[in-house]
């Protein structure tokens, strides 16, 4: 596809370029070959009112062609117009154009007149128009002197303009001195005179300056009336300046401002009549004058006003009705009309008409012994005048010619000779103009010819129309037939349409219509043939058209346009804005079928158009940009109906960008108690543009409005004027009243002061009331200043009052304000909680009871009470220490409370304290309570030392917190085989007071697995675990070491190499495997190292299981191995992935799981970062692998 962008508007040349030209033959009619005899034609030729600039050299035009080529000759008001003698006059060469030369000398009012010209050959004469040439004219206006004119408000007033005759008129228009056009309305406009009409006047139409300006475009030149001054006086201003120099009878403009029902200015009385030419434009005007200002309304009687043809100007004063004719005739009637009444003017319309065709005289040819006819037929109103000319002089005298027959407005030719070749001019004339047409005859004798060019290539879009040129002549006229391909039959008409001129149209061409075509043209003197090609070419479309965007502004717009046409033709794509070409603009850019614009403002918001042209066709489609942001502020804020507590505020709205304006937020601003500071008053519909506003009394008030759309807020309007209300009383009271006593005998009475807005008025203070609730007293009052705070001294102690806090001001009180209960100061509680006991619920909880306090002994509000508690000695030890004290703490009224977290067989004492606003009170007798014994800890390490080759030797530390009294240690064990299966459980019970211990008789060269732990009266506490090997057979190493030598031996180390490429080979597939996501069953590895104590028991012999480690005997997940030196430190894990693993690095695959002989499920997850990071022993390392 061929796609050339074009970002300009360009010209386009389209498939319909054949049927211009055919309706340019049909209107033409029949052409003389320029080769042949023919009689002169004019061919270009001067308007009949010719109205010249006198400033520039006069050009009269009048051109011809015929065979021979024709003289030119002039006449001159009737006469004829010798050039030769006017040195100033000349005629172009090879024409009858005049150039009359006055820009040097001589003047154009010397050449006016009636100009015409004729051509003329062997064959005839042909003639043009009557030309009247008339120099343009711009006369200034007359002297005069004008006076001021002083009106009265309300009255009607015309300034007449009344401009010099030009030549053409000129254009009327009012200005003042600066050049700015007067603004104009219903009630003040300009007339088609000129005129400048006042309905009614009003103070701000005084000026000086009313100016006319007449504008005469022939010669570019304005003239100006002299200004005309106009003073409005209101009635209060004429009673203080001439009330007392005039009587009642001669104040003339006492009633000038009442108002009054409507009356025309123009037309006068209550009918009138136009005439109009057809096919100008019809202005029928009425302009009333009346209070208030009437409106004009257009009707025609006994039909409508066609809809079509007509519109308003001048505020509807003025009906306008284009290409008037006969049928336009008739009465149409204006009505005036304003609340008072109205008035009717009837104008009769009737249409006149110049001369026009029916049909006009066209070119004859004949050739010898033919018959023929001319014919010219016109209308008008009145009726038009036929009359005939024969090579420009009437046919009455012209010589006789036998062939030819008059017959009013046709003329019969019958049995034509060469002679009888001539021009005919016909003349239709009414009192409103005339008609003139040239038509020769032209008597030939001539073989065919076809004009069209040979073998001429036409393309055309599938469906449209195809226009196939064979242009021919000859005389007598020949008949054309056309035919398709070489062997191909007549063409008929049924499928294509033959036009005179020799075109054949295909009205819908398809892709079969394709191919050769040929025309052939005969008479009587011979015969031509043309062949003409036709290729059919698929359209242009655009498959993704532009769409409609909203884009806010200072945003990016993209526009698409996808295009497809037919490969062998060249397509562009332009792209216009409102139709014109695009901004010379960086923000504009074009990308393929994208049009992009960036950085959008207002100016933006279009239409935009696609336009894909190739030589045959064209297509557009178009999309709406439209621009949008927040909307600008609204202006002209204007506050009316100003009342104390109420004010209109009305505003203009700003413009919306394209984006409705959904609400008006209207702010206020208090200068008088917060300037600076803008608040929220209120919010009004979009559609609404004033607004009553509640005030509040003593405030100074201005206004700012913000209006809303989609998009967000405009910036805040300006502000408006200020308002001040007046004082009141205030209308709230102060908020947040409380009495609280700071002090044992105070009440410190508190409250929320009133804003500055809300005083309503200046002097704003306090009245501070309050009197015991539960006496007889009377209110005591005090009135303080702006305040927010007042001490009551000298109270008792936590007693309740009733306390109000009322606001007044210079102008009075507040409504009675809200009474609320507060209480004077309190004071420490006076008594202890009493029968205090403790119930021990086991070694870590106990549970407190006690008997709450009497409520007069709390001396203030009750906030709970609160337990001392603390450990006093350890029973083990048998030593008393203090240590620091617990505090709990529960609020309200509570008899009881739980201590958690208490150490077992511990000795605690505790007290109870009751707590009030002011602090805790006495404490209460001290209890004793002891903790039973607990489950102790696990033993501080286990160490295995001196591995030998059949007893390791194993030491520890007692358990941190015993929790009671140590009464024996519980250890077990049992072998780990090559296979990581478990052996027999071994348990032994140690004295408490044995800190080591030696196993004998065990296997050489075995890995053993120990679990350990303490027990009191309570239970077994948490156990440690931990693993040893007891040493290698020396005896075996060292018959190892006498057969070295067989390594020595070359088979020997030849074998080995095998092994060795053997192994790498399967870890090598091995390795792939495991990249693959392969793993290996090592579940049996993995259950190896299970707790002894929750092995399952085997169902056909009773033993423990397979070696697995239990949630419930997991060690603490800190480290995973035993240090170098065998210590494994307490809540030590004494598992780890490593020990069981083959080697001392895991592996693991790609998605995290271990490869390796541990893959069944994990004890412990790796993610808690808690494995140990410790080395792992050298001999664990070594075994594994036994």
């Amino acid at each position: 596809m061929r796609l050339k962008i074009m970002p300009l508007k360009k010209s386009f040349s389209v498939h319909r370029v054949p049927l211009i030209l055919f309706l340019c033959q049909v209107m033409s009619a029949l052409e003389v070959p320029l080769d042949l005899v023919q009689p002169p034609t004019i061919t270009r030729q001067s308007p009949k009112d010719y109205i010249i600039d006198p400033r520039e050299n006069i050009e009269i035009q009048c051109e011809a062609k015929g065979k021979p080529p024709p003289s030119f000759s002039w006449t001159r008001n009737g006469t004829h117009f010798d050039i030769d003698k006017d040195p100033l006059v000349k005629m172009l060469p090879n024409s009858g154009t005049l150039v009359i030369s006055i820009t040097i000398e001589g003047k154009a009012e010397s050449y006016e007149g009636v100009y015409q010209c004729t051509a003329r050959n062997e064959r005839g004469a042909a003639i043009s128009n009557n030309i009247v040439i008339r120099p343009s004219r711009s006369p200034l206006w007359t002297k005069e002197k004008l006076e001021q004119i002083t009106i009265l408000k309300g009255q009607s007033l015309v300034l007449p303009c009344r401009p010099p005759l030009g030549l053409p008129p000129p254009i009327i228009f009012w200005m003042d001195n600066s050049f700015q056009r007067l603004p104009q309305s219903e009630r003040v406009s300009q007339g088609l005179n000129g005129d400048l009409y006042f309905s009614n006047v009003l103070p701000e139409d005084t000026r000086e300056d009313y100016v006319c300006y007449a504008r005469f475009n022939h010669t570019q030149t304005i003239q100006q009336k002299q200004p005309i001054s106009v003073k409005v006086h209101s009635m209060d201003e004429l009673n203080d300046t001439i009330t007392a120099n005039l009587s009642d009878s001669e104040f003339y403009g006492a009633k000038s401002y009442i108002e009054r029902p409507p009356k025309l200015l123009t037309p006068e009385g209550r009918t009138s009549h136009k005439e109009e030419l057809r096919e100008n434009v019809l202005s029928l005007e009425c302009i009333a004058e009346g209070l208030p200002t009437p409106s004009i309304n257009w009707t025609k009687e006994d039909g409508e006003l066609p809809i079509n043809r007509t519109s308003y100007t001048n505020f509807r004063k003025t009906l306008n009705i284009n290409h008037v004719s006969e049928a336009d005739s008739g009465k149409y009637k204006c009505t005036a009309r304003n609340p008072l009444g109205f008035v009717e003017h009837t104008i009769s319309v009737t249409v006149k008409a110049a001369p026009y065709w029916i049909t006009a005289p066209k070119n004859l040819v004949l050739s010898p012994g033919e018959d023929g006819t001319l014919i010219c037929r016109a209308n008008g109103n009145p009726k038009p005048k036929i009359s005939w000319l024969t090579n420009g002089v009437p046919i009455e005298m012209a010589p006789d010619d036998p062939s030819r027959k008059i017959d009013g407005d046709t003329i019969l030719f019958s049995d034509v000779q060469e002679s009888s070749s001539a021009v005919y001019q016909c003349n239709a004339s009414n009192e409103y103009g005339y008609l003139l047409a040239n038509a020769f005859v032209n008597v030939l004798a001539e073989p065919p010819r076809i004009l069209t060019e040979a073998n001429l290539h036409y393309q055309v879009i599938t469906d449209r129309p195809a226009m196939l040129d064979c242009a021919f002549f000859g005389s007598p006229i020949p008949t054309i037939k056309w035919f398709k391909g070489t062997k191909g039959s007549v063409l008929q008409e049924n499928t294509y349409i033959f036009h005179d001129n020799g075109t054949l149209e295909i009205p819908v061409a398809q892709k079969d219509s394709a191919g050769t075509y040929t025309c052939v043209v005969r008479n009587k003197l011979g015969m031509a043939k043309n062949d003409v090609h036709l290729e059919i070419k698929e359209p242009t479309r655009i498959i993704k058209h532009p769409e409609y965007k909203v884009v806010q502004r200072g945003g990016k717009v993209s526009f698409e346009c996808k295009v497809k046409h037919d490969p062998t033709l060249i397509a562009t794509l332009t792209w216009l804005k409102d139709n014109g070409e695009l901004p010379n603009d960086g923000r504009f850019s074009i990308d393929n079928d994208h049009l992009v614009i960036m950085n959008i403002s207002d100016e933006d918001d279009a239409t935009y158009t696609c336009v894909a042209n190739t030589s045959l066709d064209i297509v557009s489609a178009s999309a709406v940009l439209r621009v949008v942001d927040r909307p600008n502020p609204p202006f002209d804020l204007e506050l009316t109906s100003l009342l104390e507590r109420s004010v209109q505020l009305s505003w203009i709205p700003g413009d919306e960008n394209n984006s409705p304006i959904t609400d008006f937020i209207i702010e206020y601003e208090d200068s008088l108690h917060e300037p600076g500071i803008w608040h929220h008053h209120s919010d009004v519909p979009g559609t609404q543009t004033t607004a009553e506003l509640k005030l509040s009394p003593y405030v100074k008030y201005s206004f700012r409005v913000i209006a809303v759309n989609s998009i967000g807020r405009s910036l805040p309007s300006e502000v408006s004027e200020y308002y001040m209300t007046k004082a009141a009383e205030p209308e709230e009271n102060p908020t947040a009243v409380e009495g609280i006593g700071s002090e044992p005998d105070n009440l410190v009475i508190t409250w929320q002061p009133l804003k500055g807005f809300d005083s309503n008025g200046p002097g704003l203070q306090y009245k501070v009331s309050w009197r015991q609730k539960d006496g007889d007293d009377e209110w005591t009052s005090v009135v303080v200043a702006n305040v927010s705070k007042y001490i009551v001294s000298g109270t008792p102690t936590f007693v309740p009052y009733l306390v109000k806090v009322q606001a007044l001001n210079d102008v009075g009180f507040a409504p009675e304000p809200v009474i609320i209960i507060g209480h004077s100061g309190e004071d420490l509680p006076m008594v202890a909680p009493s029968n205090v006991h403790v119930n021990v619920v086991n070694s870590t909880l106990a549970e407190v009871h006690w008997e709450p306090v009497p409520p007069k002994s709390i001396r203030g509000h009750l906030k709970g009470y609160r337990i001392y508690y603390w450990k006093v000695k350890n029973s083990s030890k048998r030593n008393k220490r203090h240590v620091e004290k617990k505090i709990l703490t529960f609020n309200g009224n509570k008899t009881h409370g739980m201590l958690p977290g208490l150490e077992p067989f511990s000795h605690y004492m505790l007290n109870v304290r009751v707590v009030n606003g002011k602090g805790e009170g006495p404490a209460s007798v001290d209890q004793v309570f002891n903790t039973p014994e607990g489950v102790p800890s696990a033993p501080l390490f286990l160490k295995i030392v001196n591995p030998t080759l059949d007893s390791l030797t194993l030491e520890w530390d007692p358990p941190s917190h015993p929790n009671g009294i140590l009464t024996a240690y519980t250890l077990k064990f049992q072998p780990i085989n090559s296979t990581h299966e478990l052996g027999p459980l071994v348990d032994i019970k140690i004295p408490a007071n044995m800190t080591s211990l030696i196993l004998r008789n065990l296997s050489y060269s075995t890995r053993y697995k120990f679990y350990f732990y303490a027990q009191t009266s309570a239970g077994s506490g948490s156990q440690i675990t931990e693993e040893a090997v007891t040493t290698v057979d020396e005896g075996k190493m060292a018959m190892a070491s006498r057969q070295v030598d067989i390594a020595t031996q070359g088979w020997f180390i030849g074998l080995m190499c095998a092994v060795a490429l053997l192994i790498l080979i399967l870890l090598i597939v091995c390795f792939i495997r495991r990249n693959k996501g392969g793993k290996y069953p090592v579940k049996e590895k993995e259950d190896a190292h299970a707790d002894p104590e929750i092995q399952p028991m085997k169902e056909d012999d009773g033993t423990f299981g397979e070696y697995s480690d239990a949630e419930d005997h997991k060690p603490s997940k800190k480290g995973s191995r035993t240090p170098s030196d065998r210590t494994v430190k307490k809540e030590d894990s004494d598992d780890s992935l490593v020990d069981y693993g083959e080697g001392v690095n895991g592996q693991f695959n790609e998605d995290g799981s271990f490869i390796g002989q541990y893959s069944g499920k994990k004890e412990k997850e790796p993610a808690e970062g808690n494995e140990s990071s410790e080395a792992p022993s050298p001999v664990n390392a070594m075994n594994s692998f036994v």
